[in-house]
């Protein structure tokens, strides 16, 4: 293997500083029972465990072997040279790996480039009493040689998920699909990684397309799953449920998709936990205008406000919005806990056939084409928000020809 040239290091950068620029943690943080470093050397184990159960044997040396099965033994080595992690993984040494000697070769570490070893988790073996020894480093090699397992490959049948793609992100365009990200510091726990989940992790989406039965793996006896997950670039991996939920940690900004539960969105009865977002209204203008009074049963305004709707309609007479005359409320439909200015822009773009087209003279004698006025018969727009009710309205449009709401 070709090594890689060093560069010369400047005398003026002290031993810290250079720790530091490798990514080389040399502080010790306690959470919970363990240190910080003691929770990345069970990690760091539980990795190499997991390659034994894989693939039935210990990682071995060589050079014709592959890059992270030798990673995985030059860790496995150096674990076993340092007593004070032999004391602290003897209770996870489920499969005694650590009772073998080290087997290491010195040629073979030679052949090693730096990166390639300090990819392994950083383990230095100058002080076998100190279990600091094992310093962690944050490269692309440690997080490929972790995610091993999870190795991507393309996805032969990504035809029959397509159209589930699709469909999400056409949600995610008109507002019917939220992406909902994990609050800092949250927890994300492992139930609820399930099969039909779509997530955004790393940048693309990734659907969980299929979820094995639960396993309890001989590292932790802690219950775990198979999953087979596929993303949006026509690929797929093959990993374990709590190796998908650690790979949300590691993404700065992971998102969970989801269908909007529009069943929810309305409700004809406030209840004490509902968090009001916004009221759906309808209006029918009382104008006299020649080109407005004989269709009124059938122009309506439709609307959404955050606040009291007799607040918002007030002054009507002297805004144009209001086409300059009174108006009357005809029905209203309360909203919550959704955002209102999806909703409506979701309605307006199902009656968009039926918008009138209409100029007035404000009262300062500008003309203007008022919004939010279609000409739709109000048992349509009902129809309508049962069609949100249950789920259908996406497949559904406003024909202005036939007056009703049709199959897109």
């Amino acid at each position: 293997m070709a090594t890689r040239k060093k560069s010369p290091v400047p005398n003026d950068v002290s031993d810290d500083d250079l720790l530091e620029q490798l990514g080389i943690s040399v502080e010790i943080e306690v959470t919970g029972g363990r240190t910080a470093q003691e929770e990345r050397i069970i990690a760091g184990f539980e990795e190499i465990q997991r390659f034994v159960e894989q693939h039935g044997y210990a990682p071995r040396h060589g050079e014709g072997f592959d890059i992270f099965e030798r990673l995985y033994a030059v860790r496995l080595d150096q674990l076993r040279r340092n007593t004070a992690a032999l004391a602290l993984l003897a209770p996870w040494d489920t499969q005694g790996l650590l009772a073998q000697s080290a087997t290491e070769t010195e040629a073979d570490l030679n052949q090693l480039g730096d990166d390639d070893l300090l990819a392994e988790l950083g383990v230095d073996a100058k002080d076998d009493d100190d279990i600091t020894v094992l310093r962690h480093v944050r490269s692309a090699a440690e997080k490929a040689a972790a995610e091993q397992t999870a190795e991507r490959t393309p996805c032969v049948d990504f035809e029959k998920f397509k159209p589930l793609f699709d469909e999400a992100k056409a949600g995610l365009k008109d507002g019917t699909w939220e992406a909902l990200p994990f609050a800092h510091d949250a927890e994300i726990k492992l139930e609820s990684i399930q099969q039909g989940d779509f997530y955004i992790l790393n940048g693309q989406i990734a659907y969980i397309a299929d979820m094995g039965d639960e396993i309890k793996t001989s590292v932790t006896d802690r219950p775990d799953a198979r999953l087979r997950v596929i993303y949006d670039n026509e690929t797929e991996s093959d990993l374990l449920q709590r190796s998908f939920q650690k790979a949300l940690y590691r993404d700065d900004a992971p998102r969970r998709l989801r269908k909007k539960e529009v069943g929810s969105l309305f409700s004809g009865e406030w209840q004490d936990d509902d968090v009001q977002s916004g009221t759906i209204y309808v209006l029918r203008s009382l104008s006299n205008d020649p080109r407005i009074a004989p269709y009124r049963q059938v122009i309506h305004k439709i609307g959404v406000t955050s606040g009291k709707v007799e607040t918002r309609i007030a002054d009507a007479e002297n805004d144009a919005t209001y086409l300059l005359g009174k108006v009357e409320v005809v029905t209203t439909y309360k909203l919550a806990g959704v955002d209102r200015t999806k909703v409506e822009s979701l309605i307006h773009k199902i009656f968009a056939s039926a918008q009138i087209d209409l100029e007035i003279l404000d009262r300062f004698g500008k003309p203007v084409k008022p919004r939010e006025w279609f000409l739709v018969p109000l048992p349509i727009i009902d129809e309508a928000v049962q069609s949100i009710l249950n789920g259908t309205i996406l497949d559904k449009v406003y024909d202005r020809e036939t007056g009703k709401l049709v199959s897109r």
